[in-house]
């Protein structure tokens, strides 16, 4: 089970959104949302079993279905659900740091194995070695250090 961050991981972390309009990213300019998203689509090939959490804030902003919808339809298709859900108390969620979200999510499921892509690497605990992949805030699972980490990663748990 992969856990998916949206900002910091699949485009830059600064993304903003206007009202009546859709997200954009805001810095460093250049960048467009979901840049890295079929780069994420070439790693999983080879793990067609894995399913996909989303743990990103989009879900809580613009719902699981259209959060999922905005990944490629190879992506979309492995998501299963989503850290946060409409019967969670929405300030206790936006409160709590991103890492306890995601271990709170492991211990509902109880996956056999899982894996966190995430730019922020607060509140993992002992997790964070070996469960969590953390990525550059601008650059995502493109950095190269990032990108062997996550394959790494990947090998071990399949």
């Amino acid at each position: 089970m992969l856990y998916l961050d949206f900002d910091g991981v699949l485009h830059p972390e600064d993304v903003y959104r206007r009202r009546g309009s859709s997200p954009y990213v805001k810095h460093p300019p250049g960048h467009v949302l979901f840049e890295h998203a079929e780069l994420l689509t070439e790693i999983l090939k080879p793990y067609p079993e894995l399913t996909i959490v989303l743990s990103t804030s989009w879900v809580r902003v613009f719902s699981f279905s259209r959060a999922s919808k905005a990944l490629p339809p190879a992506l979309q298709q492995r998501c299963i659900g989503a850290t946060w859900h409409r019967e969670m108390d929405r300030y206790l969620f936006e409160a709590t740091p991103r890492g306890h979200q995601v271990l709170d999510d492991v211990e509902r499921r109880r996956p056999i194995a899982w894996l966190a892509i995430d730019d922020d690497a607060t509140g993992w605990g002992s997790a964070l070695d070996r469960h969590v992949v953390v990525t550059d805030p601008v650059l995502g699972i493109s950095e190269p250090t990032v990108l062997r980490r996550l394959n790494d990663a990947l090998e071990r748990f399949s």
